[in-house]
This record gives structure tokens, C-alpha cells and sequence, in this order.
């Protein structure tokens, strides 16, 4: 146990990370638990480099090294799981955090206390919710508003929610209206979001030229010239290498499927 708290050391953030992830876990059970997994998958890969090792009769004090390797980027990237969950949360609340910070403002315009607000925004709809049902409960649970908008902020996925929140907390210890600091930053994001969307039309546009040339243009005359040469010089076209040629084929547009995905702006306005 010591080892794994020594190691969980190494990684400061790690504790606030899982918090900010929603992932009830001690960075010393995250740990040890990455530790298993990245051992597991290096075990994995040593019996396949093994193995491939015998069959080819390479050195096999490639193996060892290969077994290294394999478990440090196990382990890096089994770490790096946190960091994962925690854009895809941010990701969620992103679509919905502009439309519950509206409704936050519209009971607010109609005369309701903030509390009130917000206990009535916890049971909205959208993923954005689930922010206000915590700061809900903190404050069931006996904890100040300004002390549980604060801690709802620090420990927020989204950094647009996390500036509703700390525009409203601002709001409160200065004393002044939160409508009016509420509208202002729901404009500033409602505006960050169509520059979002004009980002995504221009980067659209370059990635479609590329797909088209990579994807469409280059495969349809590259087989065409393939098939024309082949057949001057009689050299046999068989099933296997025309399948190789579709397997890189599939392989180009389920890439260029990522790409468009990770790309797309979570927003609604």
C-alpha cells in the first residue's frame, strides 16, 4: 500500500481530478487499479512478442524490452482514463449548460429567491442538471449557497459551467443583482458558441477537400492506373490483393469518420 501511495504522490492533481470525473476512488486505489490494468495488457502483448519472437527466431532479449515499453504506455494511458471522463462530462454539460443557465435566469426575472431557482433547475431537464441537483443537496445537507456554488464551480467538468457558477457566487459576495452578472455571461458563451460553429464551418471545409481527394479521387484513379499497368506488364491481379485495397479503403473512412466527429461542436443555441 505504500508503494501505490508513493506512486499517487508522483501525480499531485490526481485527487481533484477524480472529483472533478465523478469517480469515487483514493488516487491510491486509482493507482493501484492502473497498475493492474497496464500489467495485464503487458502481459498480453509480452506472450504475443514472445511468440512472435520464436516463430520469426529473432533475439529474444527483444522481448523483455518490448514488455517495458508495452506496460509504461499501458500505464500512461490507463492514467490518462481521468482526464478522459472528465472531457467527456464537460462535453455533455456543454450542450445543455446554456439552456439551464436560461432557465435559471428566467425564474430568476420571475421573482424567485435563488435558492428556489436552483432547487426548480435541478429538476430540469438536459445533463447540465446534475450540477444544480448537488449544489441542491450540499444545501439540504446544511452547507451555505456561496459555499456550495463554490465548491459546485471547483469541482465543475465544464468550464462554461463553471463560469455561470462563478459568476453567480461573485454575484453573492459583492451583494448585487445575479440577473444581471447571470445575462452577461450567458450572452458571452451564447457568443463563444457561434464562433464555435464558425470555427467548425471553416475547419469542415478543408477537412472535406481532404476527404475527397484521399477517399475518393485518390482510390478511384489509383486502381485505375494499378488495374492498367498490371494488365500491360501480365502481372496476375488476385482476390487477396484487390481485399488489401478495400481493407485500406475502410480503414481511410471510418479515419476520416473520427476526424469529422471529434471535430463537431458540442453546442446548442
Amino acid at each position: 500500500m505504500a508503494f501505490f501511495k508513493q506512486l499517487a504522490s508522483r501525480y499531485p492533481d490526481l485527487r481533484h481530478r477524480l472529483l472533478i470525473a465523478r469517480i469515487e476512488k483514493s488516487p491510491e486505489r486509482y493507482v493501484r487499479q492502473s497498475v493492474t490494468s497496464a500489467g495485464m495488457v503487458a502481459a498480453v502483448l509480452l506472450i504475443g512478442a514472445l511468440l512472435l519472437a520464436l516463430g520469426l527466431e529473432l533475439p529474444l532479449w527483444i522481448v523483455p524490452i518490448v514488455g517495458v515499453l508495452a506496460y509504461l504506455l499501458a500505464f500512461s494511458i490507463v492514467m490518462r482514463v481521468v482526464d478522459v471522463e472528465i472531457r467527456k462530462q464537460a462535453k455533455e454539460i456543454d450542450k445543455d449548460v446554456l439552456f439551464a443557465g436560461r432557465f435559471l435566469l428566467i425564474k430568476l426575472n420571475s421573482g424567485k429567491p435563488l435558492i428556489t431557482a436552483i432547487l426548480e433547475a435541478a429538476n430540469s431537464y438536459g445533463v447540465a442538471s446534475r450540477t444544480f441537483k448537488e449544489i441542491a443537496r450540499d444545501i439540504e445537507l446544511g452547507t451555505p449557497l456561496e459555499a456550495a456554488l463554490g465548491k459546485a464551480s471547483r469541482y465543475s467538468p465544464s468550464d462554461k459551467m463553471r463560469r455561470i457558477l462563478f459568476q453567480i457566487s461573485n454575484a453573492l459576495s459583492i451583494g448585487v443583482d445575479v440577473t444581471n452578472f447571470l445575462e452577461a455571461i450567458l450572452d458571452e458563451i451564447a457568443n463563444d458558441q457561434l464562433i464555435e460553429i464558425q470555427k467548425y464551418g471553416r475547419t469542415l471545409s478543408s477537412i472535406t477537400m481532404f476527404y475527397m481527394l484521399l477517399a475518393i479521387i485518390l482510390p478511384s484513379l489509383g486502381i485505375t492506373m494499378f488495374i492498367t499497368v498490371v494488365s500491360l506488364v501480365s502481372i496476375p491481379v488476385t482476390s487477396g490483393l484487390l481485399g488489401l485495397f478495400l481493407f485500406l479503403l475502410i480503414i481511410i473512412e471510418f479515419a476520416f469518420i473520427s476526424v469529422f466527429r471529434s471535430i463537431r461542436p458540442n453546442v446548442n443555441i
